[in-house]
C-alpha cells in the first residue's frame, strides 16, 4: 500500500504517516500528528496539535481535529486527541484536544460521526457510536458503546450516556442517560427501554425481559432510587447488564434523566 500525499497538501516533515495513508488536496498535517495504516484524509482537513489517528479511518472534507480547547482556562499546554481504528468522520466535524496539561479527548473504534458535529475537550467516546448531523458534545462528556445521538442534539458538559441508549433528534441533554434506554425532548426525558436497539444487537430475550423489569422498578414504581436499586439487586441478581445499569445509576454525578410523565 502506497502512501499518497496530494501536491497541494502541507505535511510537516516530522508528522508520522503510516503505510497506505492518503492525504487530499489542501489538507494540513501538523508536526505532532500520527496517522495509522490505510487512513484516508480528504480535502481541506486540518490536523494540528498532538493528534493520534488509528487505522482505516475515513476523514472527509473540512474536518478539524486537534485545535485548542474552547475553554477560557486553557493556556496552551500540551494536550491530545486520540482516535482509534475504523472511524468515519464526515464533513466539517470539529474535535478539540484536552484542556488540562497532558489530558486527552478520546474516541474509540468504528464510530460514525456525521457532518458538522462537534466533540469538545476531554470527551470520551467508546466504540460503535453514531452521532448524527450537528450533534454537539460539551466538555468532559462520556458516551459509552453503541449509543446513537440524534441530529441537532446538544449534550451538557460532564453528562454520561450509557451503552446501547438512543437519544432523539433536537434533544437537550442535561442529565445522565441510563444504558439501554431511549430519551428525547427539551430537556430530555426517558421514553422507555431501547427495545428495538437491544433486539438488533442480539441481546437474549431473557436479558431484555430482565432489563424491562429493572426499568419498571426504577422509573414506574413508588420507590426512591436507593430502594429501587436494592429491590433490583435482590430480584435480578447475577445478570451483568443489570449490574452495569445499577452501577451506572449509583455512580451518576449529574443525576439521572427522569421518565416522561404520562
Amino acid at each position: 500500500m502506497e502512501t499518497v500525499v496530494h501536491p497541494t497538501a502541507i505535511v510537516h516533515p516530522r508528522a508520522q504517516l503510516s503505510e497506505g495513508v492518503q492525504v487530499g488536496p489542501y489538507s494540513i498535517v501538523g508536526e505532532n500528528v500520527s496517522i495509522g495504516k490505510g487512513t484516508k484524509i480528504g480535502s481541506s482537513v486540518l490536523l494540528e496539535g498532538w493528534v493520534k489517528i488509528g487505522r482505516n479511518c475515513i476523514i472527509q472534507k473540512g474536518v478539524v481535529i486537534g485545535t485548542p480547547a474552547q475553554d477560557v482556562r486553557y493556556k496552551g499546554e500540551r494536550s491530545f486527541v486520540e482516535i482509534g481504528d475504523g472511524n468515519i468522520i464526515r464533513e466539517y466535524v470539529t474535535i478539540h484536544r484536552g484542556t488540562k496539561k497532558d489530558s486527552a479527548t478520546r474516541i474509540g473504534n468504528s464510530n460514525f460521526i456525521m457532518a458538522y458535529s462537534h466533540i469538545a475537550h476531554n470527551c470520551w467516546i467508546g466504540d460503535g457510536v453514531v452521532i448524527a448531523n450537528v450533534g454537539t458534545l460539551a466538555g468532559y462528556v462520556r458516551v459509552e458503546d453503541k449509543v446513537v445521538i440524534g441530529g441537532l442534539s446538544a449534550v451538557h458538559q460532564y453528562v454520561r450516556i450509557g451503552a446501547y441508549s438512543i437519544i432523539g433528534g433536537c434533544s437537550k441533554v442535561i442529565k445522565d442517560i441510563p444504558p439501554y434506554t431511549k430519551a428525547d425532548g427539551h430537556p430530555t426525558t426517558l421514553w422507555g427501554l431501547n427495545t428495538v436497539g437491544l433486539r438488533r444487537a442480539n441481546f437474549p430475550l431473557s436479558t431484555r425481559n430482565s432489563l424491562k423489569r429493572a426499568y419498571k422498578i426504577l422509573f414506574r414504581s413508588n420507590l426512591n432510587t436507593h430502594q429501587a436499586l436494592k429491590r433490583i439487586k435482590n430480584e435480578l441478581e447475577g445478570i451483568s447488564e443489570i449490574d452495569y445499569l445499577c452501577n451506572f445509576i449509583q455512580n451518576s454525578k449529574r443525576g439521572i434523566c427522569k421518565e416522561k410523565l404520562k
